[in-house]
């Protein structure tokens, strides 16, 4: 228990120059291609656990997360088809990686690296329980395990290092993934959650698009001063 807890515990706060670095790899997971490829299912990742846990919170009942090979995914609650719990629900999933990314933007500069990480595994095992397919399951594993594998082995270095990269990383990824629904709702306006929140409420849906986007640009500004202070 003593040896879990120094694991835990407070590491080193990285140098300017790291998270500067880390920035730079944050910024190439999202614009090289045969990377993004991979690092795009993380993202989903933490959109669907967005949806999911706000809809718990909400009061509505969980019925499953899946997470496809094409990085789309889709979870699955049952409760009131409109009001306040459902709009919160649907609101969540693009800018619960800005959040989960703005976390780390406090915790890593402060040396609380080790406990981001590892905040990160656990959120993974809250997310397996829920998992209803194959492609999710490898998914949720791959992320979960390589971190807790990371943050268990690796020195205070490297794992500062990849706790500031993987909060660049979510920070950036909040305003790309709201360009990336523009594009898509020029295919199919129909199930995109702010088409979706259209219907069930008198506010266009351009309208939570640019909501979400101000909260998203918002997050990764307030991160990014944090972790260049």
């Amino acid at each position: 228990m003593n040896d879990l807890l120094d694991r835990i515990a407070a590491t080193t706060p990285p140098d300017r120059t790291i998270l500067l670095v880390c920035a730079a790899a944050a910024l190439a997971a999202l614009l090289v291609r045969q990377v993004f490829a991979l690092t795009r299912h993380l993202v989903t990742l933490m959109h669907e656990g967005g949806h999911a846990f706000v809809a718990i919170a909400a009061g509505r009942s969980l019925h499953g997360i899946r997470l496809h090979s094409d990085a789309s995914g889709v979870s699955v609650s049952r409760g009131r088809p409109s009001g306040a719990g459902m709009v919160a629900t649907l609101f969540a999933g693009y800018v619960t990686p800005g959040l989960v990314g703005l976390a780390g933007a406090y915790a890593v500069p402060n040396g609380w690296s080790n406990a981001y990480l590892w905040g990160a595994v656990l959120l993974c095992a809250a997310i397996l329980l829920q998992i209803r397919n194959l492609h999710g399951l490898w998914v949720v594993l791959a992320f979960g395990v390589g971190l807790g594998l990371i943050t268990w082995f690796g020195t205070d270095l490297v794992r500062s290092t990849v706790a500031g990269t993987l909060a660049w990383f979510l920070l950036l990824s909040g305003p790309w993934g709201m360009v990336g629904l523009w594009k898509t709702r020029r295919r199919d306006r129909s199930r995109t959650d702010v088409d979706q929140l259209a219907a069930i409420t008198p506010v266009p849906a351009v309208i939570w698009w640019t909501l979400m986007l101000l909260v998203t640009v918002a997050t990764g500004v307030v991160g990014g001063l944090r972790l260049t202070a």
